[in-house]
């Protein structure tokens, strides 16, 4: 999903995190927040809206033990589904304190591509199991999901203007070490208002879709919510954009936004 895939941060320097986004207390979020978003594309100097993703936490037990579970829905612009049809579920399910995974799982529709992958985490034996392979993981290991939602919770307050904050996820077989740049606070216009905001650079891995650098830009509000509201970022062939449209169920009121627009 590309949603998922503008959050993935990577960096080519692979030297242990420092991890002090690790096992920080939920302030963040609670049971039954949900959050939308367009996804636009931008091509020939005009942005279309070509899907839409949806976040949703939960309450939930595993295994006799206390979680939440993360959801991540994206989907298409149906009117473009004969072009490219995708239909992409990600699921997190974490421990209530800690929010590191016990297991995550991801169901990739896109076109002709249909894949569905598990992994458990053991978290206290620094292991992650998936396709029947264990692989070596670090001291804090997230996945994708529980990555966004741990890095909600951190104080940007005390952080320096360029200083970055590092964390570890586990997919696709590879235990990344990585980190975004905090760049300070501005004031944004989105699809649904004015915010003022936190902005942040992930370091983004080369690849099929991606340019690589830290062309990347993240604005998450500036409370205590910390939810993103824009993503963006150029592409091989163009640019994407992804702003937060609607949400329910805030732990906090969203006192960043400074007017809707109408």
């Amino acid at each position: 999903m590309l949603l998922i895939q503008l959050f993935i941060l990577f960096t080519s320097l692979f030297k242990p995190a420092d991890n002090n986004i690790c096992k920080q207390p939920n302030t963040s979020f609670k049971d039954g927040e949900k959050i939308k978003y367009s996804i636009y594309y931008n091509v020939i100097g005009i942005y279309v809206n070509a899907g839409k993703a949806e976040f949703n936490t939960q309450l939930s037990n595993f295994e006799g033990k206390d979680t939440y579970t993360f959801t991540a829905i994206g989907k298409s612009n149906s009117k473009y589904d004969w072009i490219f049809k995708v239909r992409d579920v990600y699921e997190s399910i974490v421990d209530i304190k800690t929010l590191l995974p016990y297991q995550f799982t991801r169901r990739i529709n896109e076109g002709s591509f249909h894949q569905t992958d598990l992994i458990s985490f053991n978290q206290k034996a620094r292991t992650a199991l998936t396709l029947g392979n264990t692989y070596s993981t670090s001291d804090c290991t997230y996945d994708v999901i529980s990555a966004i939602y741990a890095a909600r919770n951190i104080n940007y307050d005390n952080l320096q203007l360029n200083e970055k904050v590092y964390l570890n996820f586990f997919l696709d077989k590879e235990l990344y070490p990585s980190y975004f740049k905090y760049l300070g606070r501005e004031q944004i216009t989105t699809q649904y208002g004015i915010f003022k905001a936190i902005k942040l650079a992930p370091l983004l891995v080369k690849g099929t879709m991606f340019k690589g650098g830290e062309q990347m830009t993240i604005w998450v509000t500036d409370d205590e919510n910390h939810i993103p509201v824009r993503i963006q970022t150029p592409i091989i062939v163009g640019n994407i954009k992804v702003d937060m449209v609607g949400y329910e169920n805030l732990r906090h009121p969203l006192n960043s936004l400074i007017e809707l627009v109408q």
